[in-house]
């Protein structure tokens, strides 16, 4: 049971790698036509290296973070006639 006064967000500094793949979409980073790789200009071989970095990111915080427990909201768990959106109809 989760302590008093908790909630179910949950912080890791692992987080803030997440923001590598928003400052990957600035604009003036990728706003040019040199140089080429492999006859591509920069602008599309730069958005294909930015989804490897993405996905790279995303799963080094998912393993990173997955073990650390979760929190439940405080309270009594709801009755299944209770979060049916039809019962109060």
């Amino acid at each position: 049971m989760a302590p008093p006064g908790t909630s179910g967000l949950r912080w890791s500094p692992w987080n803030l790698l997440l923001i590598v793949p928003l400052l990957w979409l600035v604009t003036p980073i990728f706003n040019r036509t040199g140089p080429e790789l492999f006859g591509m200009p920069f602008y599309y071989w730069f958005q294909f290296l930015g989804i490897v970095v993405g996905v790279l990111s995303t799963s080094i915080v998912y393993f990173k973070t997955r073990e650390k427990p979760t929190t439940t909201a405080p309270g009594e768990p709801l009755d299944v006639d209770e979060l049916d959106e039809g019962a109060g109809r």
